[in-house]
């Protein structure tokens, strides 16, 4: 069961590129550059701790793109994901 209280994979998209350097800042989520965009992505214990995240992007001054609760089961949380290359795979 998910809900709020439970942990799932994000991704949130601001505008402005900042350096794996900031990974620190978020708590260790990764943090990456997609042209004019950050992209910060990894999992996160509950709603609370989002909201912590989303805090500093405030803090920061970034002007948040979007929030994506990425799906659990999906093996890269990329901002470009690899074409699944598995056998029976689509």
């Amino acid at each position: 069961m998910s809900g709020p209280q439970s942990p799932a994979r994000y991704e949130i998209r601001v505008e402005g590129a900042l350096g794996q350097r900031w990974t620190a800042w978020f708590d260790g989520l990764r943090v990456t550059t997609a042209g004019s965009q950050t992209v910060i992505c990894g999992w996160l214990p509950d709603q609370p701790a989002l909201h912590g995240v989303l805090v500093k992007v405030r803090d920061l001054g970034l002007s948040l793109i979007s929030v994506r609760r990425l799906d659990p089961e999906a093996q890269d949380a990329s901002p470009n994901p690899a074409p699944d290359t598995r056998e029976g795979g689509p």
